[in-house]
């Protein structure tokens, strides 16, 4: 059977993952190895990622790289996100990483992410086309597409993510007052209203999260609300409430929330209110949450899954 393998170097992790397409055209894993970084605390104040970081990240492609030989994996795609894609030093520190381990990273565009990202949800949905419009909110970005196809019609990438709302708006990952809180939601409001073609929910149509953010507040939101709750679905008024919840607490106490992870805490109410305002702007009452996005796509991609094809 055919593999593919994507090694992703993002704020939070580098996750090396091989999976291998089955008969029936499913993917199969074979390999998932993963190593903790905490590259925003690494990030100097113009986004610039200091030597410590860098040397973080040598450090983790080299240990999720030390099991190429002995798997005699495929060819391995790596990549690195807005964290690194975005810092004014981007290019030196892909040269540091290549000639410490002998992997050169890409970077690939946000719209190039929000294309893959919509191209896996597709597949993840299931056969048939119809409205699908894919959400994700990541660290320094925020992708959005939208198509009836295989492909989407239109995509946009966003610097909403997120680490970048809380190092603009809410240092330390707090908001001092109600009132500081309340220009927050109004300043993302008002620049998703300046966004030209920003699609909407449509209807008959899907709207798929693919990203940790949405998926940590569907959880924190389906145990706030009880059993009933599914943490496969998060309505615009759950989402409120999860984010009274995490405006309450430190940062320090939101890895005692339900859902949410000890490295995310900090970025978690600035992820709420962006996953908030994007929902607002984009008319989606709720959306189901989806466990692909870029990664998945560029493994379906390697795979030579023809929905995933670049025309």
């Amino acid at each position: 059977m055919r593999q593919a393998a994507v090694l992703d170097v993002g704020c939070h992790s580098a996750l090396l993952t091989v999976v291998r397409r089955s008969e029936d055209g499913e993917l199969e894993p074979v390999l998932s190895r993963k190593v903790r970084l905490g590259l925003h605390q690494s990030l100097g104040p113009e986004g610039r990622l200091r030597r410590s970081g860098v040397r973080t990240v040598e450090e983790a492609v080299a240990e999720v790289v030390a099991a190429y030989p002995r798997l005699r994996l495929p060819e391995v795609f790596a990549f690195a996100t807005s964290v690194i894609r975005d810092a004014p030093n981007c290019e030196d520190v892909i040269d540091r990483v290549a000639d410490s381990t002998g992997v050169r990273l890409r970077v690939l565009s946000g719209e190039e992410e929000a294309r893959l990202a919509y191209a896996a949800a597709r597949r993840w949905a299931g056969p048939g086309d119809g409205p699908l419009l894919v959400l994700d909110v990541g660290g320094g970005t925020v992708e959005i597409a939208s198509g009836t196809g295989t492909r989407p019609r239109t995509v946009h990438s966003l610097p909403l993510g997120a680490r970048t709302v809380t190092r603009k708006h809410l240092p330390g990952g707090t908001a001092p007052s109600e009132g500081h809180l309340a220009e927050v939601r109004k300043e993302l409001r008002r620049y998703l209203g300046t966004v030209p073609g920003l699609p909407r929910a449509e209807p008959g149509g899907r709207v798929l999260a693919c990203s940790k953010t949405f998926t940590q507040l569907a959880r924190l939101a389906a145990a706030r609300n009880g059993p009933a709750r599914t943490a496969g679905r998060l309505t615009l008024p759950a989402l409120r409430d999860a984010i009274t919840l995490l405006a309450a607490a430190s940062p320090q106490g939101r890895d005692k929330l339900p859902g949410i992870s000890a490295h995310r805490a900090e970025q978690s109410l600035a992820g709420a209110l962006v996953a908030e305002a994007l929902m607002e702007a984009c008319e989606a009452d709720s959306v189901t949450i989806c466990p692909w996005s870029t990664r998945e796509g560029l493994l379906l991609e390697r795979l030579g899954n023809p929905s995933t094809r670049r025309s």
